[in-house]
């Protein structure tokens, strides 16, 4: 027997985490293609900051690039986010790294003398930015996604876990002394693992993890976490991405300050859709990046973040 909450679980599904990405953009790219072996699924320009914030509190242009090691609708994506005039980021202990399986990941790092360093017996990949990402040394599975999970941290386990299980509908699916794992659907998904420490702080590098949900559940969703007393961070708006479909988006943060992304499903299988030209169209924006150039000539410094 599924419950009417199990069943509304599993229709939904843990879609990507954002990153801002540090100045130079080419670094980045290397260390997501050619050492973790993803691929670019698509990549944007926009010339002013998102409406929900998807790029940070800026203003200016800036661009997203998805990459994963398959389709959106079945993969779990990392979005790289890179402001033009931003040079690098503050890094906070809010994110806690992704873990991956991928033995052959590791091979590429050695291959390429990326730094491949050991945490608690783990091996750890580190992205320009200062992001971790854990690599589980077998052999990456070709009959799910390779992404396991993104994990992040939290001051107060019981109440994180009444707002991510009780209000949000994520299934526990096993818990230790100081971390809990949750998921919309194990079988198939990266999980959400929480973290316990003393204080979460989240600094400029701030991410933000992405779910989609049926779109009719969107507004009934924010009603519910208003009626909670949380913190919605943008109300129920649409976002358009020039050529390709608007989505709905709420923007919720959990009771460390998370930022949560919901997206209308059926808009957002759209919008994902593989871009056979996004490689073209990140080479070419990176090529014709001459912001260093400008900023340089003009005796000025891109900003921290």
């Amino acid at each position: 027997f599924t419950s009417t909450r199990e069943m509304s679980s599993m229709a939904r599904q843990a879609l990507h985490w954002v990153f801002k990405v540090p100045s130079p953009r080419a670094d980045t790219m290397q260390f997501y293609r050619e050492v973790l072996g993803m691929t670019v699924l698509r990549h944007e320009e926009f010339e002013k900051g998102c409406e929900a914030a998807c790029n940070g509190p800026y203003d200016g242009r800036w661009s997203k690039t998805m990459v994963g090691y398959g389709p959106e609708e079945n993969h779990f994506a990392i979005e790289l986010t890179y402001n033009y005039n931003v040079s690098s980021y503050k890094l906070g202990n809010d994110f806690q790294g992704i873990t991956i399986q991928s033995r052959e990941s590791l091979a590429r790092a050695r291959m390429v003398g990326w730094p491949v360093k050991v945490e608690e017996g783990r091996s750890v990949l580190e992205a320009p930015g200062g992001y971790k990402f854990f690599i589980v040394d077998q052999p990456q599975p070709t009959n799910r996604d390779p992404v396991l999970s993104v994990a992040i941290g939290v001051s107060n386990m019981t109440r994180s876990v009444a707002y991510w299980s009780g209000l949000l509908d994520m299934m526990v699916t096993s818990a230790t002394t100081s971390t809990t794992s949750l998921s919309y659907n194990p079988g198939t998904q990266a999980s959400l693992v929480l973290v316990s420490q003393p204080s979460v702080e989240h600094a400029k590098a701030a991410g933000r993890i992405a779910f989609s949900i049926p779109s009719l559940q969107l507004a009934g969703m924010q009603d519910k976490m208003k009626a909670a007393n949380t913190t919605i961070l943008t109300p129920l708006v649409s976002l358009g991405t020039p050529g390709k479909a608007t989505v709905e988006v709420v923007i919720l943060a959990d009771p460390d300050g998370q930022e949560i992304c919901f997206v209308g499903a059926e808009a957002f299988k759209e919008l994902s859709k593989v871009d056979p030209d996004g490689e073209r169209l990140l080479n070419d924006a990176i090529d014709g990046d001459k912001s260093d150039e400008w900023f340089k000539r003009k005796g000025r410094k891109k900003i921290d973040g």
